[in-house]
């Protein structure tokens, strides 16, 4: 058996798989700040016999929310052959912060040469009693030549410290970049570490003596160990996870899949059963990283997303996300009396927040945590108090609701209101929570007047029909606007008018249609209900697999490991090759001895990496790209590329008797 368990910012998954990867078991559970209670319970909702299991798969949110909300550990940045506006590019400044950093002597050329002998007594001056988490190490074309990469990192690995090189991370030119995403990974370093060894814990607790494997961004699988060296690369893990467990749901090599949660959506493209990666590196928390990782566009549109209604206007209209609130539906299954009473208790006219309620986030935290705290914000955490209250006794005048907002906004205070989820309790198409606390609420939202004096809508199930049809609407732009971007329509977008009157489904003497060309993949606890009408919208064919609301999860049991490395071919004099690697020997006279070279070099670091990031048996691919230019009439080489890729089933514990 194989067990899987992604922790997604609402709830963690796990699922227990068998030999020929089918899902016998699932479960939720909800998502703490400290991910360890999560993973723990809804492991323990899946084991069965611990010594049947023989390995354990975790996809991580980690790696993304901290970049996202710009925590982690304390780094020393040493930078080799940089100047110091060289920090001013790629948003390198920006990252580092006031970290401390260190512009050392040295560095090489474009092909590989020394520019500078490289100052390692002014790194070790530098270093010394320097009070750092990790340490972060980049050097100008040091891709072509990571020599002075590897002497200050074994400078700093004296210390005791964490360090991260550049060129490990990545083999694309442009300095900054890998500075940064060097960083930002040395950055992450303790923290997956923390979780990695927690997770080893949990495991040790309950005698599961199998290996624990992490879910990188590209969906593929690594040793925990190894991912605790290379933390970044596990960026967007939860989302690649998504993509390859619909592949294995659906058994749908090419197809579109979009994974609705309770505050986003996001969607993506497999193709060839290989989720599409983005070449430029993934972009999270504002830093463009030179990290491959799954092409995910995301939306804040979720079954969680706070419905808003314009009334007012002459034609009311509604608007759902991106703001995440708790459902009514969920409070009043929590606080049924303070709902009900609440709600009974409304007159009309209506008032934008007769249904609503705050609650903090944590009331015995320390609110000046986040920064300076006012007296009028002081005032509206008194009147929230310990638990839930209605909105309208917190914010009683319009200053008390700027403030409400800046705590919403600094996430001290959390908001319940009606959502997407609770339209479809009032519709009868959940039935998990309180289906009554939703339809008094939907049924005061239809009463609110429109500019005319009329309702919005006749009662509540028709506003909750509303509020569906406008989340199937949302949901297929959100899908439309992705396919577009990712066929490199920069200039269409779903506000295009033609876009939108062809989703109108306009045919007049001009016949309108724009539809994926892929069939539509639903994904999430509530693809079910929103998907086949979202497909249908589009014009394809659309999917909801067994298990889609626990994808995520399947996706890490039945991955499997990948390592790509890649080395360039310079010619530095004519008739002179040279390969950038450590140890490739002198340049060679002849090109293709050269390339048949670099893939061998490859291919034993491939095979070794594989080995450490857990691989039982690996396949070995070469992929050569040579690069050339017609010069007075001849075709001349001006580079070449050789990569090789790694891939096989991940080691697993052996049977049991």
């Amino acid at each position: 058996m194989r067990i899987g368990i992604d922790t997604g910012g609402t709830y963690t998954d796990a699922v227990r798989v068998d030999e020929q990867r089918r899902v016998v078991a699932a479960a939720k559970a909800r998502t703490r700040p400290d991910l360890s209670i999560g993973i723990a319970e809804a492991l323990d909702a899946v084991l069965g016999d611990p010594d049947e299991v023989s390995l354990v798969c975790l996809s991580t949110t980690l790696a993304t929310n901290a970049l996202v909300e710009g925590v982690g550990g304390r780094v020393g940045l040493v930078l080799i052959g940089f100047e110091d506006a060289d920090l001013d590019r790629g948003g390198l400044r920006d990252g580092l912060g006031e970290g401390p950093v260190l512009l050392a002597a040295g560095g090489h050329d474009p092909l590989g040469n020394e520019v500078a002998p490289f100052d390692g007594a002014a790194v070790s001056r530098w270093a010394d009693g320097l009070a750092v988490d990790a340490f972060a190490v980049a050097g100008q074309f040091s891709v072509r030549n990571p020599g002075h990469e590897e002497a200050a990192r074994d400078l700093l690995r004296a210390i005791g410290t964490p360090v991260a090189c550049s060129h490990e991370l990545s083999a694309k030119l442009n300095a900054p970049r890998r500075a940064l995403t060097c960083l930002l990974n040395a950055r992450l370093i303790g923290l997956i570490d923390d979780l990695h060894r927690a997770a080893q814990t949990i495991l040790a607790d309950r005698g599961i003596a199998a290996p624990l494997m992490i879910v990188r961004g590209d969906g593929s699988l690594v040793a925990g160990s190894f991912a605790v060296d290379r933390p970044i690369e596990t960026i967007l893990s939860g989302p690649a996870a998504s993509l390859i467990g619909a592949g294995h749901l659906s058994d749908l090599a090419d197809v579109i899949v979009s994974d609705i949660g309770g505050t986003t959506t996001d969607v993506g493209v497999l193709r060839n059963g290989r989720p599409t990666v983005s070449v430029e590196g993934a972009t999270v928390g504002g830093h463009r990283t030179m990290v491959e990782a799954v092409e995910m566009f995301t939306s804040g549109l979720g079954g969680d997303s706070e419905v808003r209604l314009d009334h007012r206007a002459a034609t009311a209209s509604l608007a759902i996300g991106p703001r995440r609130v708790t459902p009514l539906s969920l409070l009043g299954t929590l606080e049924p009396d303070l709902v009900h009473r609440t709600l009974a208790a409304r007159t009309y006219p209506f008032r934008d927040h007769d249904i609503m309620f705050a609650a903090q986030v944590d009331p015995s935290a320390d609110q000046t945590a986040t920064g300076p705290i006012g007296e009028r914000e002081r005032k509206v955490l008194a009147a929230i108090g310990d638990g839930w209250a209605p909105l309208d006794s917190v914010a009683t005048s319009n200053l008390e609701a700027s403030s409400l907002r800046a705590l919403v906004a600094r996430w001290q205070v959390r908001l319940a209101g009606f959502t997407p989820t609770d339209a479809a309790h009032v519709l009868g198409l959940h039935d998990a929570w309180d289906a009554e606390a939703a339809a008094r609420a939907a049924t005061l939202l239809a009463a609110a007047s429109d500019a005319a004096g009329n309702p919005v809508r006749p009662d509540g199930e028709a506003l909750a029909r509303w509020v569906v049809e406008t989340l199937v609407r949302r949901s297929a732009e959100a899908v439309l606007g992705a396919t577009l971007a990712i066929d490199g329509f920069t200039g269409v977008t779903i506000d295009t008018e033609l876009v939108r009157r062809a989703l109108d489904g306009h045919r007049g003497v001009t016949d309108l249609r724009v539809a994926p060309a892929l069939p539509l993949l639903g994904l999430g606890a509530s693809a079910a209900t929103y998907y086949p009408a979202v497909a249908e919208l589009l014009g394809t064919a659309g999917v909801v697999p067994t298990n889609a609301e626990v994808a995520n999860a399947v996706g890490a049991a039945v991955g499997r490991v990948r390592v790509v490395r890649t080395t360039t071919i310079s010619q530095p004099s004519k008739g002179q090759f040279r390969i950038h690697l450590p140890n490739a020997g002198p340049d060679l006279g002849n090109l293709e001895p050269t390339l048949e070279r670099a893939a061998a070099l490859l291919t034993d670091e491939v095979r070794g990496l594989a080995d450490d990031a857990g691989a039982a048996e690996v396949t070995i691919e070469v992929d050569v790209i040579k690069k050339t230019a017609m010069v007075e009439g001849r075709e001349v080489f001006v580079e070449g590329t050789v990569t090789v890729t790694g891939a096989g089933d991940p080691r697993v514990r052996a049977r049991l008797g």
